[in-house]
């Protein structure tokens, strides 16, 4: 028989009083039960812990004072672990882990960290960049209390929340021929030597792009960060397809480059906050709050292009 805890508190309640009947009425439990928890606790040790005098209440031995001792140690680290596990669910501190497979995030995590965590909050931030199956994957084994990654690759076991879906747009250096269109199409791309984002779902997204249309002009180069291929698109190496906007047209080598909408109509990709959505800690639920609300307001007109501009 495993000794519970409800029989260890009536056991270590009733040594205080001395008393199997003051014990129950504290318990406000029948003194059945109390007697029952005794008889458990000498049971599982298979000792005689207690002394019972009719007139005279109850009183434990050596050994029993012993048993209650460790008892009651057993029971404070339980209450301690219920205290510190509802602070942990309802804190605003502690560290919060975030990884992303998000290009731009530098462009928009700032200021959703801006919206719920004051400078002086006691939050420390661990925000590592990734690609799309490792963020789940750290989300899945707990390395990540929430990730951004593409929807369009999600497990099925992920709870995530859209945030934004982000069209495709062309982007050329600033000389380029078709900078003054307001849009570009499909077969004006093909002609056009790109420069291609070679991450995890992104580099075949993008070449799927072309499946209804002949490619023309080869790969110029495949670079594995979105900054690298925006600095060799303003460099003049070849033009891009990206999803997400940077809040800047500048470059890393100081040049800049121009977006523009593409015309065709062509599958977007999806940007996800992935984290646990049934029970999260409070830290994770305002952050979830607070990528949200961002975009909601200014998200999509600030990181994503439309045909209107």
């Amino acid at each position: 028989m495993a000794l519970t805890l409800k029989a260890m508190e009536y056991f270590t309640t009733a040594l205080h009083h001395g008393s199997i009947v003051k014990a129950a009425a504290e318990l406000n439990i029948a003194a059945s039960a109390v007697s029952s928890a005794i008889d458990q606790v000498e049971a599982e040790f298979d000792l005689t812990l207690v002394i019972r005098q009719r007139a005279r209440g109850i009183q434990p031995n050596a050994a029993g004072r012993d048993v209650a001792r460790k008892c009651e140690h057993l029971l404070d680290e339980y209450r301690s672990l219920l205290i510190e596990g509802a602070e942990l669910k309802k804190s605003h501190k502690g560290t919060l882990r975030i990884g992303y497979y998000a290009p731009i995030a530098p462009a928009f995590l700032p200021q959703v960290f801006e919206a719920f965590l004051p400078n002086t909050s006691d939050v420390t931030l661990e925000l590592e960049e990734c690609n799309n199956d490792e963020a789940q994957d750290g989300l899945l084994a707990g390395t990540y209390d929430a990730i951004l990654f593409v929807a369009e690759g999600v497990r099925p076991s992920i709870e995530y929340d859209t945030l934004v879906t982000a069209p495709p747009y062309f982007l050329m250096p600033s000389s380029h021929p078709l900078k003054d269109q307001r849009t570009v199409t499909m077969a004006q791309i093909a002609t056009e030597p790109l420069i291609v984002l070679n991450r995890p779902i992104a580099a075949s997204y993008y070449e799927g792009l072309f499946q209804s249309e002949t490619r023309k002009a080869p790969v110029a180069a495949y670079a594995n960060s979105t900054e690298m291929v925006r600095s060799l698109v303003a460099a003049g190496r070849g033009c891009a397809i990206l999803n997400m906007l940077p809040l800047t047209s500048e470059t890393y080598i100081g040049a800049p480059v121009i977006a523009r909408p593409i015309s065709d109509s062509l599958p977007p990709l999806t940007l996800a906050l992935g984290y646990d959505r049934m029970r999260p800690r409070r830290i994770v639920q305002d952050f979830a709050k607070a990528c949200q609300e961002h975009f909601a307001t200014v998200g999509p007109t600030r990181c994503i292009i439309s045909h209107e501009e």
